[in-house]
């Protein structure tokens, strides 16, 4: 399983904002308000959220690197959905404009880092300045799929997919262990619970079910104890604040 480090990530990080900016050229004024693959949804309300979270992780970084926390969005998750849905119904210029300086800013802010930099404290999930730039990684390159504008899950990397499954283990049910068997590389286990299921199928299917999108290539089959069964229920993606102490 590859491991992103603090030297690679930056890299990553150029590669996926550079997709979005490749899908905001694409787009016209009409399909800002079409629906995006988020149910409820329109392109707008994605863009207007790849900016909110590109804000708020390089604000993160900000505060990190004087040695202060602060939360992820001010007035926490209903702050953060009242800007969403304030910012969704504007126009394409506006919203090329709003996400192009949001990862400017934020992938700038990543590259900047010193190595000493990536274990300080941030706010977010409680953890480091280099579980925010995960996390950026992950909403860039989501999100980027979630514009259904021809970048589905089929092109995420091997890399960016062996992360996600990590990250998404907290999705498997406590009494499951899922057997992952991906189409041509090494099986991998995620899960602790007695009740096995092997879920096999192409990488791209396996971490775009997981991260509950659509398996953009139809590969995925579930069996337990050698027989056919349904793909499994999931618990929710993993709480992005922590709990308020």
């Amino acid at each position: 399983m590859t491991q992103i480090t603090p030297e690679a990530l930056p890299a990553e990080l150029h590669k996926a904002a550079s997709t979005v900016f490749r899908l905001l050229s694409k787009m016209d004024e009409s399909s800002v308000a079409e629906p995006s693959e988020l149910p409820g949804w329109t392109r707008g309300h994605v863009l207007a959220h790849i900016a909110g979270i590109s804000k708020a992780m390089a604000r993160q970084l900000d505060y990190a690197r004087r040695g202060e926390t602060i939360e992820l969005y001010d007035g926490g998750m209903d702050g953060r959905n009242k800007a969403i849905e304030l910012a969704a119904g504007h126009s394409l210029a506006r919203h090329t404009e709003a996400v192009t300086s949001a990862v400017d800013a934020a992938v700038a802010a990543f590259d900047a880092l010193g190595p000493n930099e990536w274990q300080a404290r941030i706010a977010y999930r409680d953890g480091t300045v280099l579980d925010g730039g995960l996390a950026l990684w992950r909403e860039l390159t989501i999100h980027a799929s979630d514009l259904k504008l021809g970048f589905g899950p089929e092109t995420w990397s091997r890399p960016f997919c062996e992360h996600l499954i990590g990250f998404l283990e907290a999705r498997v049910p406590d009494s499951s262990k899922f057997v992952l068997q991906p189409t041509g590389l090494p099986q991998r286990s995620i899960g602790s619970g007695g009740t096995s299921i092997a879920i096999t199928g192409m990488l791209t299917d396996i971490a775009a079910w997981l991260a509950g999108r659509e398996p953009s290539l139809g590969s995925l089959r579930a069996t337990a104890a050698a027989d056919g069964v349904d793909l499994p229920e999931l618990l929710p993606w993993p709480a992005a604040l922590p709990a308020p102490r």
